[in-house]
C-alpha cells in the first residue's frame, strides 16, 4: 500500500495492484451512472449492482497498472465467472481506498481523530486530576 490509495491484494490467481486514480473514478462513474461515494455506499449496504463490482475492479487493476485488455480478461474470468459475493469484499476495499484513502494513508502516525486516547487533548482523564474528591453523597 502506499499513499496514492493503491492496494496490494491476493485476489484471483496472484498478487496485484489495485488503485483508482482520478481518471479511474470518471470512468467508473460514467461506467456505473453513479458517483464513487454513492457506488462505495452501495457496496456497503448491499444495494450494489453488478456493474459496481466488476467496473470497481476492473478499473482497479488498470490503475493499477495492469494493461486494460488484460484486466478485462481478468475481469470477466474471475468476477463474471463466479458469485457476485466472491469479489464484493474486493471491491469494498479497492473503492474505499480511493475515496477514503488506503489504511496507511496516515503516513504511520497513528492516533489523532482515529484513536482520541493517543492524541494530545486539552480533556484531562478522571484519575490524572488534580481536582479534590467529589463531595456528593453516595446514594444508599
Amino acid at each position: 500500500m502506499s499513499r496514492d490509495a493503491a492496494l496490494e491484494l491476493d485476489w484471483a490467481d496472484g498478487r496485484y495492484t489495485f488503485r483508482l486514480a482520478w481518471a479511474e473514478l470518471e470512468q467508473l462513474q460514467e461506467a456505473c451512472d453513479a458517483g464513487p461515494y454513492v457506488i462505495l455506499n452501495r457496496l456497503i449496504d448491499g444495494s450494489w449492482r453488478i456493474a459496481d463490482i466488476s467496473n470497481v475492479i476492473r478499473l482497479g487493476l488498470i490503475g493499477g497498472g495492469l494493461a486494460p485488455l488484460v484486466a478485462l480478461k481478468k475481469t470477466r474470468s474471475y468476477v463474471e465467472g463466479y458469485a457476485p459475493m466472491k469479489n464484493l469484499l474486493i471491491a469494498q476495499a479497492v473503492l474505499s481506498a480511493a475515496v477514503v484513502g488506503a489504511p496507511d494513508e496516515d503516513g504511520g502516525k497513528k492516533g489523532d481523530a482515529a484513536n482520541p486516547a493517543a492524541s494530545s487533548s486539552t480533556l484531562s482523564r478522571t484519575e490524572s486530576s488534580d481536582l479534590p474528591p467529589s463531595t456528593a453523597a453516595e446514594p444508599s
